[in-house]
């Protein structure tokens, strides 16, 4: 995990979201290594997980990593439970619980699933306080200051106001493909 931390501490210093992952065959030998990388290579799949189940399924020859231990700083998202999944990853130790995007033991919590085809042992909260601290300092900045932390709520009559929230409802015609002003043909039109 102390790999990892590092891998996530320099994707920080890159402007990256700090997450690290590494992959360790049950040897003890380190198969890949890697933070996340989304913004330098404008790749949306780009995330720690993602690049270490990558790099070690080149470097092996097979897709399927089977016997490893994947490392990470975070509980894997929806997208990374599947690759570690595919990639027969037999265990996964994270850091961080992620409430909001986490996939493991938060949201659909993806190995539970009857569709998993295959549910590696999962430890979580290794090494969760420095994980967390290294999200928090990242993030803390960007956020600013919390209008909540200054005392600031909205009153009642603020909440929800606005020309989406009176329209919400309503049906929007013009400009849809098949509506009545597009020359999109409907099917019944064949």
């Amino acid at each position: 995990m102390l790999q990892a931390l590092q891998e996530a501490e320099a994707a920080a210093a890159r402007g990256e979201v700090p997450v690290g992952a590494v992959l360790v065959s049950v040897s003890g030998e380190v198969l890949a290594r890697s933070g996340n990388a989304v913004e330098a290579l404008a790749d949306p799949t780009a995330h720690a997980e993602v690049l270490v189940l990558r790099a070690a399924a080149r470097r092996q020859g097979t897709p399927r990593l089977a016997p490893c231990v994947l490392y990470v700083t975070l509980e894997p998202c929806a997208m990374c439970a599947a690759a570690i999944s595919l990639a027969r990853v037999t265990r996964v130790v994270f850091g961080a619980y992620d409430p909001k995007g986490g996939a493991v033991e938060h949201g659909p919590r993806f190995f539970t699933q009857p569709t998993c085809l295959h549910a590696p042992e999962v430890i979580g909260g290794v090494e969760e306080r420095r994980a967390s601290a290294l999200l928090k300092a990242f993030f803390d900045p960007k956020r600013g200051p919390s209008l909540e932390r200054a005392g600031w709520s909205p009153k009642k009559s603020q909440r929800h106001k606005g020309p989406l929230a009176e329209n919400a409802c309503l049906p929007v015609t013009s400009g849809v493909p098949g509506g009545p002003s597009s020359s999109v043909g409907r099917a019944s039109d064949l």
